[in-house]
């Protein structure tokens, strides 16, 4: 429950935000280790693009469909626990990565690595437990800034890697995890709530009772968002230096350079979402961030085309393709608004469901995770299968057109059902004021 009897003080809140912020951005930066590399393992055992995919996405599997339990439990035994918990068991799973040598032993270890990203739906029902319902958008996109994670290891792994080799980036992934996992628990504090909870000795809301909410459409609306705002921003920043280095020929320091460069603003804008839905909604968020993907999307998944045409004088060719530099702007503001998308979803969750927030926090990072471990594993098998390389933005435009037509109609079917006149009424300026806008 958010409800407590005395409202925490700034200096608790500010710890357990930034404490949380800042565990997260670690617990990303080892949950896309595979980024990186996924690209030299993928030289040393010869795979596929398919197979590349999949083990770049595997970790993200795992760290999706424990996250509705993460959720849960937090709710019941608290963030402080649950978090520490899961930073400790991805460092040993990412320290025993380094003793894998066939494919399949990768895939393994990376279901273990994947443990790591769990950490999401902890610290979404642990921060918001910390916050009043106005303030909690601008809190849960603070925290979920943490996505710079993904560019923490593009920026740095490809140096550590030089330097000490993939096996050297593994290590010191999971020693930094192991690190703070030990300081979250010192340092950090039970939530108002669970703290209340222990001190009247009430139990906690069996698991049953958690899940009611997911018997409603709506969570599953939601969820389809966030498999696009955030499956998608995943799937891109573990497919970016993949993409960079085959479409346009860079090595891999320049396209990890210019993939961080993407998950970095695609994560800290965030904050602005969290904040411009607390200010003018999340709906009106939405309809931004779904309207502009959708352009986005559609400009990227346009292949190089050569054109020949009879001209009076002869045959006339001209090429219509999208050089590295548009590729580069256009691929930031779509990561620009998928920030702005992340927090307008989870601004929804704590005032829809406010004593379920862990469980549809859960399950809604699910899905979302889902579309990062889905995504890039389609990513390859389209380009093995069309060898096309742009395949992958027409598959995110059809998805994100899918999104923006369903909010739209489950927004009017909502606004009919609360003003009846709405539907015999076909002029914009009359509507307004009978509906009581």
């Amino acid at each position: 429950m958010n409800a407590v009897p005395a409202t925490p003080s700034s200096g608790q809140q500010n710890l357990a935000l930034w404490g949380s912020t800042f565990a997260f951005t670690v617990c990303f930066a080892v949950w896309t280790i595979f980024s990186i590399i996924g690209i030299q393992i993928k030289k040393d055992l010869g795979l596929s693009d398919t197979q590349f995919g999949l083990l770049a996405a595997t970790p993200i599997l795992t760290g999706s469909l424990i996250r509705l339990f993460l959720g849960v439990w937090t709710e019941q035994y608290g963030g402080r626990i649950v978090f520490s918990l899961v930073m400790l068991a991805g460092a040993a799973a990412t320290w025993m990565l380094t003793y894998a040598q066939t494919y399949p032993q990768f895939l393994l270890a990376a279901l273990a690595v994947g443990i790591a990203g769990g950490s999401f739906a902890v610290g979404i029902a642990y921060v918001s437990k910390w916050f009043p319902q106005e303030k909690q958008g601008t809190a849960l996109g603070i925290f979920g800034a943490g996505n710079i994670g993904s560019a923490v290891t593009k920026l740095l792994a490809p140096m550590v890697m030089v330097a000490y080799g993939w096996h050297g980036v593994a290590r010191f992934w999971a020693i930094g995890l192991a690190i703070t996992a030990v300081l979250f628990f010192l340092f950090t504090k039970d939530d108002p709530g669970l703290a209340r909870r222990k001190a009247e000795g009430i139990k906690p809301v069996p698991f049953a009772e958690q899940m009611k909410p997911l018997r409603n459409l709506q969570v599953w609306r939601f969820s389809l968002y966030y498999f696009f705002v955030f499956g998608a921003f995943v799937a891109l920043a573990l497919w970016l230096p993949r993409y960079l280095t085959g479409a346009y020929g860079l090595d891999v320091k320049t396209a990890g350079l210019i993939a961080a460069c993407y998950s970095i603003p695609a994560s800290l804008f965030r904050i602005v979402g969290g904040w411009l839905s607390d200010r003018i909604g999340a709906r009106r968020v939405m309809y931004w961030t779904f309207g502009v993907s959708a352009v986005c999307t559609f400009l990227l998944s346009y292949p190089s085309t050569t054109y020949v045409i009879d001209g009076i004088n002869g045959p006339m060719e001209f090429r219509l393709a999208v050089g590295l530099v548009p590729f580069i702007v256009l691929v930031f503001v779509l990561g620009f608004f998928m920030s702005l998308g992340k927090a307008a979803v989870y601004k929804h969750i704590p005032v829809y469901y406010p004593n379920n927030v862990g469980a549809v926090g859960g399950v809604v990072g699910m899905i979302g995770g889902l579309g990062g471990f889905i995504l890039p594993i389609t990513f390859g098998a389209m380009n093995d299968a069309l060898g096309i390389w742009t395949s992958c933005f027409m598959l995110l435009f059809v998805l994100v057109s899918t999104a923006l037509v369903w909010m739209h109609f489950a927004i009017r079917r909502m606004d009919v059902s609360r003003h009846p006149q709405i539907t015999g009424d076909t002029d914009l300026p009359e509507i307004m004021p009978q509906a009581g806008r």
